[in-house]
């Protein structure tokens, strides 16, 4: 694909219409609607318990609803026997488990227990701010060391684009109200460090070519280094989705929001590596000059004959 000659930067703004469109869909609904925070974060009860036989649970879920709980989850854990049933609890009772267990019992005299475990709502916000200040405190370090190894205008537009797909991931979360839990949260940290890779390999071939090739246009140069990039980006995504997909389809629902926000992380970074990040370098006003190797002191008196 090194041959290749797609023109990406004539089509950049059309690119640049998408992206602002998704990232003001994606605010207006997390400023409107929010999250739909799972128990990690919200605070709640979770039971686990057996069955003899693989459990129905469309029968589990209509006896929650019939004694009165509206929120809640049930999935199976690990084997069909095995069910999980995650009930968020805004009073902070802890007594919400053995209530639970009785009913499904008094159905089903073969139930057991396996555990019931209490995560309360103090909890649960200081698991929402710690992991919302570890996702900015990367994002600053991405920064630091993405200028520190190429050049400031790289950086900015590497945290553009990171920042870009953890916001559309989000805003996809709160639009379709898909459960937002930490499995989420460490989709969208390993999202960060797939699409700076990404991001990483496409900036340091536009590097090479603005510093070895002489005479074109910076449009040209960075059209040129995607395409030389472009066979290494799409093998690692292509692979990279059949993992994902495979989680998806037979991971079970616990892993369900896990893999949903790696498979949209993937195609969203895919694409701001792409066209965020060059996008940014030529509205920077990126030249041959910001990207020259200087020259060692004393230098012009070693040329002298």
């Amino acid at each position: 694909m090194t041959n290749l000659n797609i023109p990406f930067m004539s089509y950049r703004k059309i690119a640049t219409i998408v992206s602002l469109s998704l990232l003001v869909l994606s605010i207006l609904s997390l400023g409107l609607r929010g999250l739909n925070l799972g128990l990690d974060f919200s605070g709640g009860t979770l039971i686990e318990v057996s069955y003899s036989e693989a459990a129905d649970l469309n029968e589990i879920r209509d006896l929650m609803s019939s004694n009165g709980f509206d929120d809640f989850q049930v999935v199976n854990f690990g084997s069909n026997t095995d069910v999980l049933i995650k009930v968020a609890d805004k009073d902070g009772s802890s007594q919400i488990g053995d209530t639970i267990f009785a009913f499904l019992q008094a159905d089903d005299s073969s139930l057991e227990l396996q555990r019931i475990e209490f995560v309360g709502p103090q909890v649960g916000s200081e698991l929402r701010d710690q992991g919302g200040l570890g996702m900015l405190v990367a994002l600053g370090m991405i920064l630091l060391y993405v200028a520190f190894r190429f050049q400031y205008k790289f950086a900015l537009g590497a945290v553009t684009a990171l920042a870009h797909d953890v916001v559309i991931i989000l805003g996809l979360f709160s639009l379709f109200a898909w459960d937002f839990d930490l499995t989420v949260l460490a989709a969208l940290l390993a999202v960060i460090g797939y699409s700076l890779n990404d991001t990483i390999v496409v900036s340091d071939r536009i590097r090479e070519n603005f510093r070895g090739e002489r005479g074109f246009e910076p449009e040209e140069i960075v059209n040129r280094s995607i395409n030389q990039t472009l066979s290494r980006t799409l093998i690692t995504s292509l692979t990279t989705l059949l993992v994902l997909f495979a989680l998806f389809f037979f991971g079970g629902e616990m892993i369900r929001g896990f893999s949903e926000a790696l498979i949209i992380g993937v195609l969203v970074g895919t694409y701001s590596s792409i066209y965020v990040v060059a996008n940014m370098l030529l509205g920077l006003s990126i030249t041959q000059d910001d990207l020259a190797i200087p020259e060692p002191e004393g230098a012009e008196f070693d040329e002298m004959p």
